[in-house]
């Protein structure tokens, strides 16, 4: 714990930007951080919502690689810090260790597959989009039952609840909207034909969904 510092972060603040050199790792204690990659187009793709406790850029911290990812806080923040040079400084006290150096080259492995992961969960978020809407909102909406509370279900939010961008959660609300398959309005978002919607979200390429490109 020493070998690194506690540090507070103001509502939407930039912890540390995708690609930019090793910011080292940290243990979220208190508030609430948005991980985004960049998207093909350019714009910022959220791939996860962080609570406390949880630790972040473990990647970089390990190969010492720039940021896989992009932080910003929603709201206060406290979270714990530690340097690339902090986290090698630890490791030389035990450098003569034969397990240690199998560990570390382990670890140098898994993090060279994490970052193949992420890209790949970035490309996902592309990818058959509506039918992650459908299940999404069938499941916020008790299965059809109860209308969905845009105030608390932002675009913003529900694209970070399926790994997307809320461009794609927009078009899909629309399609699903045009088939009679939801009513949409400023506050909220009603099921008309709950188990049609049900069919929908239960096919993995069906072709109702495929309408002109994958998103």
């Amino acid at each position: 714990i020493l070998a690194g510092h506690m540090r507070r972060f103001p509502p939407d603040t930039v912890i540390f930007s995708e690609q930019e050199p090793c910011a080292g790792m940290f243990v979220l204690f208190k508030g609430h951080v948005h991980i985004s990659t960049l998207g093909p187009q350019g714009k910022q793709n959220i791939i996860a919502d962080i609570n406390p406790v949880i630790m972040f850029n473990e990647v970089a911290l390990l190969d010492g690689g720039p940021n896989p990812y992009s932080a910003v806080t929603t709201q206060k923040c406290i979270a714990w810090q530690i340097s690339r040079a902090a986290y090698l400084k630890l490791l030389q006290r035990h450098a003569q260790d034969v397990y240690m150096q199998v560990s570390l080259g382990l670890l140098d492995i898994m993090a060279s597959r994490y970052r193949q992961l992420l890209g790949n969960y970035a490309d996902l978020s592309f990818l058959n989009v509506p039918i992650r809407v459908a299940k999404l909102i069938y499941e916020l909406s008790d299965n059809g039952q109860t209308p969905i509370n845009r105030q608390g279900n932002s675009l913003v939010e529900m694209a970070a609840h399926i790994a997307s961008v809320p461009e794609a959660v927009s078009r899909a609300l629309n399609f699903l909207k045009c088939q009679g398959i939801i009513a949409t309005s400023r506050t909220a978002i009603t099921i008309l034909k709950p188990e049609e919607l049900a069919r929908m979200a239960m096919i993995g390429s069906g072709d109702i969904f495929t309408y002109g490109h994958k998103e």
